[in-house]
């Protein structure tokens, strides 16, 4: 971040609102605006400067998805515009998903003018600032228009801030206008350190241990920490689990120590860590559950020791020690304190079976062909929770920054995801990973991966069904034979959904011709729509 104002503005002219956002926004490298507008924004975009871009999507839930990959590619904020109180309203469910994935954002929302406000004219939000709560970290609407420019300085500031998340700022569409002054980008830290005595506690611990297990979340990859996290469990050879539902890959999963995905059932969890006497935490919560279970929180005997960036995290964990700071500056102080005995190797994961053709296309085939063809620097956008465990199964992710899905279990992310992280790596590969369901809720990022020309692939697995709730379903004592109302999903044309929006597209029926598809997909520089259909 500068701190020096980088303006075109000529320094005789009247400084507006407008202008102080616009070079306050340069100044924090917010030069891309991802939006969808509406009569109180166009203000805001009156002599749009040439060195921003603003990234179109066709709805708002789709804008604030590829703003979301993009802060995720880029770590620093994203910036996105919606409109009013029913573009804040579609947006809410990925707004639910950037604040559950920490991802740094700061939204400015419409108003319509101050001056009739008192008279609820149309297209105005009555309460802009309790509408996106309690999932965004701030929201505000200035109380003059001379504080846009520093509410939204506070803005950046507060999103940036462990834990990162969501603000927004409601902008009456008469302030863009109005008189201001420019502000200087301030530096800000934005890292801190866990407490040392705590941080000596958790390396006592972990070197006292005889079979210590590591349990790494979505944190450790968000705050830099991979390579750290690798010598840290190098040091204990302890195996290593992928928390529950997490949203990155934060280990690497070809490495001898990784043991494999922990899902979000207590007595499961409890059930996979028997056997190990300290159960380390790190960058996760301790533990994410999807149902409700009994019994115990880690196996009887067992330690549990937590290190997080999230002090609301470190509040609602029932048992052990928790330290709360930065992952990575933490793990390294660790790595200083700890002075683990020499310890064997535990057992390695058992080798996966080998995927073979057959009459349908399995899940399993496809990422096996996938996982073969892919180069290991593509990244992965997943959003298809019924083939999640076997694509952690055939498709290990072996880089930081590999793999992006939500945290928040909410559909309609992946697909714009897909697109904010290609923009946001530019040159490389994207791979995005989609159920048929899950694609419906946000196709139209179709649109805008097509007219910016994006190397990415769009894998739709088409089952016809919204599968995750009919393999869930017997948790809530359906039987085998009852049907689940409204989850099958037949007579969909995801080539002709494709091709409509502007991408190549091409259909799979027999796994004799999914690797030519998936070998020309692979290597286009333009987005292609891959539908297989799979057993």
């Amino acid at each position: 971040m500068s701190s020096t104002s980088n303006t075109n503005i000529s320094p005789v002219a009247s400084i507006t609102v407008r202008d102080a956002v616009i070079d306050l926004m340069r100044q924090f490298g917010m030069t891309s605006v991802f939006g969808n507008p509406g009569s109180t924004e166009l203000p805001m975009f009156r002599n749009f400067p040439e060195d921003f871009r603003y990234v179109l999507g066709l709805q708002e839930a789709v804008v604030v998805g590829m703003a979301d990959g993009y802060a995720q590619a880029t770590r620093n904020a994203s910036l996105v515009n919606l409109h009013s109180a029913a573009g804040v309203g579609n947006a809410m469910g990925n707004i639910f998903t950037a604040y559950k994935n920490r991802t740094p954002m700061v939204i400015t929302a419409g108003q319509q003018a101050r001056s009739i406000l008192s008279l609820d004219p149309f297209l105005s939000s009555a309460q802009a600032t309790e509408l996106p709560k309690p999932y965004v970290k701030w929201s505000i609407e200035p109380a003059r228009a001379e504080d846009v420019p520093l509410a939204m300085a506070r803005a950046y500031y507060i999103a940036m801030m462990p834990p990162r998340g969501p603000v927004l700022v409601s902008i009456p569409v008469d302030d863009w206008d109005q008189p201001a002054q420019l502000l200087p980008a301030r530096i800000v830290s934005t890292e801190l350190r866990a407490e040392p005595l705590m941080l000596d506690q958790i390396a006592a611990a972990l070197d006292a241990s005889q079979r210590p297990a590591f349990v790494v979340g979505a944190a450790v990859d968000r705050d830099n920490a991979w390579d750290a996290v690798v010598q840290l469990a190098e040091k204990h050879n302890a195996r290593v689990w992928a928390a529950p539902m997490s949203g990155r890959c934060s280990f690497p999963e070809n490495h001898r120590l990784f043991a494999g995905f922990l899902p979000a059932m207590r007595e499961k969890i409890v059930g996979l860590l028997d056997g190990h006497d300290c159960i380390f935490a790190l960058g996760a919560p301790a533990f994410i559950y999807h149902v409700e279970g009994s019994g115990p929180y880690i196996p009887p005997g067992a330690t549990l020791c937590q290190l997080t960036d999230d002090p609301a995290t470190a509040a609602w964990t029932p048992i052990g020690t928790s330290a709360v700071g930065s992952i990575r500056l933490s793990v390294l102080d660790l790595m200083a304190v700890s002075a683990p005995p020499p310890r064997a190797l535990p057992a390695a994961r058992p080798e996966r079976v080998r995927a073979e053709p057959s009459g349908r296309i399995s899940v399993a085939y496809v990422m096996q062909t996938l996982a073969e063809l892919r180069d290991p620097a593509d990244i992965v956008v997943e959003e298809a929770p019924s083939a999640r465990p076997v694509l952690q199964t055939y498709l290990p992710i072996t880089r930081s920054e590999g793999f992006f899905t939500m945290d928040s279990g909410g559909l309609g992310y992946g697909m714009p995801a897909a697109v904010g992280v290609a923009l946001g790596k530019p040159g490389v590969r994207v791979v995005g990973i989609f159920g048929d369901g899950s694609s419906m809720y946000s196709i139209q990022s179709l649109w805008t991966a097509a007219q910016l020309k994006l190397p990415i692939v769009f894998l739709i697995l088409n089952n016809r069904r919204y599968a995750a709730l009919q393999d869930f379903a017997p948790v809530f004592g359906f039987t085998d034979s009852d049907v689940v109302q409204g989850t099958e999903l037949p007579a969909i044309d995801f080539v002709a959904l494709g091709k409509g929006l502007g991408c190549q597209a091409v259909r799979v029926t027999d796994a004799a011709l999914l690797r030519d598809a998936l070998q020309q997909a692979l290597h286009s520089s333009t987005p292609v729509l891959v539908e297989v259909e799979v057993a």
